[in-house]
């Protein structure tokens, strides 16, 4: 991998920051992020970190009034300071070293140099900087080697891991997280030996992490284009049983009588992938506008339900019958364990959860229009989504009993679209509402009420009578005379 930095720092920015650090005497270099994506994109990110020897916030002040930038953000509690210039977001701390307390991940934080800081970085190829002085602009300053861990595809920490991961154990989350987000299939990234050896000992640290900093963690390895990388990681190294236990008691298959069950956690970690792959697709034919995160946090639990519901059963074999209903009842504690939000974006897990069953079930059976009416009206507007986790669900590892499935499961897929087309169920909304029925029958609020209309909405549904008001105004004062009811008008 080249070092030539020529190109890098072209952008009128630089000099001007490096013109400006001359004049008021500190020395300042661009550090992190940028410049490891230099290496390995050919250019750097739009954020850009400047590590100044002195005060951070003075000389982006500085830099500012000679841009005659009006919008300044300064945090001096953080000794940091950020502005915006050219669609780049630059941000300025002054170096420093750090200690730390055992009881908390928050520094004590002393000025320092510029070899000081980026000794307290976290890997070596987050801790290279480029020289902003004039007698060496462009230099690369790179003490741990992190040029050649990045031609090797390495993560490796400046200082003895032990220390760099107890002292700051989200670290350990970032190490994988970064092994993820930098790999691609010609140039994997992988943690180094007695990284993983010390995380493994480092795994009780994770509690003075809060439960908010590890799911954003989490949730950034679930949005790399392959998680399962990810999470095998902080399953080997004993992470992931501290932060999700009932992940790993999918691990394992048990046998009995020569018969064994599906790898679940293997199984289910390939399963995100192939939701990051189908959502990745859908974004390059413009059929998606982005990434969701819970649709990927639903792959990562959609069978969260099996070790409950696994039974032996002689002469069929092993069955986890109900498992989707278990998971969706787990799903909300999960949350909440993990202090996750218990809004919609919980409901939208659970749904997933519980529903992930249901297309594979029209597969495996006669696709009714009623049974794919029922479909269409308990997702919603989540429909798509939920096809997409069950098309990723399917695996095996026969070839063409994939190929099969798939073929019905599209199918099911054109069927939905011509039911919906004829129905609109997607947005079913009962012709017959509880204030109708106590209208036309002079109730005041009951069960018979509830009743009448369930019994509307299945008739519907079904297909036994057209979704008009019409035809389910009939029905609701057939159904209330059974009742024993009569209209009042």
């Amino acid at each position: 991998m080249a070092t030539i930095t020529e190109g890098f720092l072209d952008a009128p920015i630089f000099s001007v920051i490096g013109e400006t650090a001359a004049e008021i005497g500190v020395r300042a270099f661009v550090i992190g992020g940028y410049v490891r994506d230099c290496f390995l994109y050919g250019k750097g990110s739009g954020d850009i970190d400047v590590v100044v020897e002195g005060s951070g916030i003075e000389l982006a002040e500085a830099v500012a009034r000679k841009l005659k930038v009006r919008k300044i953000a300064v945090y001096r509690n953080f000794g940091t300071a950020m502005f915006h210039r050219d669609g780049l977001e630059i941000e300025f701390v002054g170096a420093r070293k750090e200690s730390y307390d055992r009881t908390s991940r928050k520094p004590i934080v002393e000025d320092g140099t510029i070899e000081e800081d980026q000794l307290r970085r976290d890997f070596t190829i987050n801790a290279m900087a480029f020289s902003l002085q004039k007698e060496d602009f462009g230099a690369l300053v790179d003490p741990f080697g992190g040029i050649r861990d990045l031609a090797e595809g390495i993560i490796r920490t400046p200082l003895d891991p032990d220390v760099t991961y107890s002292d700051d154990p989200l670290r350990m989350l970032r190490a994988v997280r970064f092994a993820c987000r930098l790999s691609t299939p010609d140039h994997p990234f992988n943690i180094v030996p007695e990284s993983i050896e010390s995380m493994k000992r480092n795994t009780g640290r994770l509690a003075i992490l809060s439960k908010e900093r590890i799911v954003e963690e989490l949730s950034k390895i679930l949005l790399t284009s392959r998680p399962s990388k990810g999470f095998f990681l902080l399953e080997e190294t004993g992470l992931l049983k501290e932060i999700l236990p009932d992940l790993v008691k999918l691990k394992g298959v048990e046998t009995v009588d020569g018969k064994g069950h599906k790898e679940n956690f293997s199984h289910t970690l390939q399963v995100v992938d192939n939701v990051a792959a189908l959502e990745e697709a859908a974004i390059e034919r413009g059929e998606r506008a982005e990434k969701n995160v819970w649709l990927r946090w639903a792959a990562l639990l959609h069978d969260i339900g099996k070790p409950a519901s696994k039974r032996f059963a002689p002469g069929t074999g092993w069955t986890f019958h109900g498992h989707e209903v278990i998971g969706g009842r787990m799903v909300p504690e999960i949350f909440r364990k993990m202090k996750m939000p218990s809004n919609e974006k919980m409901k939208y897990v659970q749904k997933l959860v519980e529903l992930h069953l249901r297309p594979i079930a029209l597969v495996d059976g006669e696709v009714t229009d009623s049974a794919v009416r029922r479909l269409i009206f308990d997702a919603g507007d989540d429909l798509e989504d939920l096809m997409l986790l069950c098309n990723a669900d399917i695996t095996s590892k026969n070839p063409a009993k994939v190929e099969r499935i798939k073929a019905n499961f599209r199918l099911v897929s054109e069927k939905i679209v011509q039911v919906e087309a004829k129905d609109a169920i997607r947005n079913f909304k009962n012709p017959i509402s509880g204030d109708y029925i106590m209208e036309v029958y002079g109730l005041s609020p009951c069960n018979t009420i509830g009743l009448i209309k369930e019994r509307v909405k299945d008739a519907i549904l079904d297909g036994e009578i057209p979704n008009e008001f019409e035809a389910a105004d009939a029905l609701m004062r057939e159904v209330a005379a059974g009742y024993g009811l009569t209209p009042v008008k």
